[in-house]
């Protein structure tokens, strides 16, 4: 395993930045991005950011009727902001085919944000794959390289690949992926395709920085969002305290805050393979013991032989 650490890249940002300030004075007039999962938590509040400052944002989202009373809500407070809602099924691999088959020209940005956390039972896919794995990770996987084309079609496209701190808890387990060995754990699993997240940016910029396009990880920090539902919120608080987290959580703009950043800020410029946390790229650390548990990042999570392993893997599961 051989990551290189370099001074790490800062902003004139911080943890409780938001959206908004980090776009400030931003035109994104001409743009066009994709939010996955736009239609709650971050994913709306980095539509609504991205909106407002002139970019043509598309809501990819499963329940269209929810995104299109995000879509309506963005509307109203910007006027001119133009939004659009698609269907996505980041679990279903011929809802990702349609959206990719549906989209027409370049792509500026693409989020990808939408997940699921900490399923408290071990679900396998159709395809029996661990559902965490294959919607987190996979999924996106799928998306990303099926939008190539109009990612490379555009001048400096970016796109950004939600991780999370959770990737501490566990690397790619790539002999035993979807856990027939290795006893389920809800966090592990989550960990497993937060890692997977961090490590598709790394080969994803290896392999399309000749098309202008940069990848990075976002670790957007702690948020109460739609996406703690199957998590014991009191063993949260508890394991945050003991952490020395601030009693506060982040609010949705300002969990959105660190991806739009990475997306759009000139500061950013031709910066890819990276992991982001609190507007700011991680420190490497060498073990749990020198993180709180919600900074740092593991060596596992950026390193190129492991990136490479997981993109070889990943066409692979999807047949390709």
């Amino acid at each position: 395993m051989t990551v290189t650490v370099s001074t790490p890249i800062t902003t004139p940002f911080g943890e409780f930045s938001t959206a908004d300030e980090v776009a400030e004075g931003l035109d994104l007039t001409g743009r066009r991005a994709v939010v996955t999962g736009a239609s709650s938590g971050i994913g709306v509040e980095t539509a609504r950011s991205l909106a407002g400052h002139g970019a043509e944002v598309t809501l990819a989202v499963r329940d269209t009727a929810a995104g299109e009373r995000v879509a309506a809500d963005i509307r109203a407070g910007a006027r001119e902001a133009r939004v659009v809602v698609r269907p996505l099924d980041l679990g279903d691999r011929a809802s990702v085919a349609a959206f990719v088959e549906g989209w027409e020209g370049p792509l500026d940005l693409l989020v990808n944000n939408a997940g699921v956390m900490a399923l408290p039972e071990l679900v396998l896919t159709a395809e029996g794959l661990e559902t965490q794995f294959a919607t987190n990770h996979l999924g996106h996987f799928a998306l990303a390289t099926g939008l190539h084309r109009a990612l490379a079609a555009a001048d400096g496209a970016r796109v950004v690949s939600l991780s999370s701190a959770a990737h501490l808890r566990c690397p790619v387990l790539f002999d035993d992926l979807a856990f027939s060995f290795v006893p389920y754990d809800p966090f592990l699993a989550y960990g497993q395709s937060k890692t997977a997240n961090a490590l598709f940016a790394v080969e994803a910029t290896r392999r399309w920085a000749d098309d202008g396009i940069a990848v990075n990880a976002v670790m957007p920090g702690g948020i109460a969002t739609g996406l703690q539902r199957y998590v014991d919120t009191e063993a949260l608080a508890r394991a945050r305290r003991e952490a020395g987290a601030p009693d506060a959580m982040k609010t949705p703009s300002q969990g959105a805050a660190t991806s739009v950043l990475v997306g759009v800020s000139p500061l950013l410029e031709g910066v890819g393979g990276r992991y982001f946390e609190d507007c700011r790229e991680a420190t490497v650390i060498s073990g749990r013991s020198q993180s709180d548990g919600r900074h740092g990042v593991a060596p596992f999570a950026l390193d190129p032989d492991n990136a490479a392993r997981l993109w070889t893997v990943s066409e692979r599961l999807l047949g390709r």
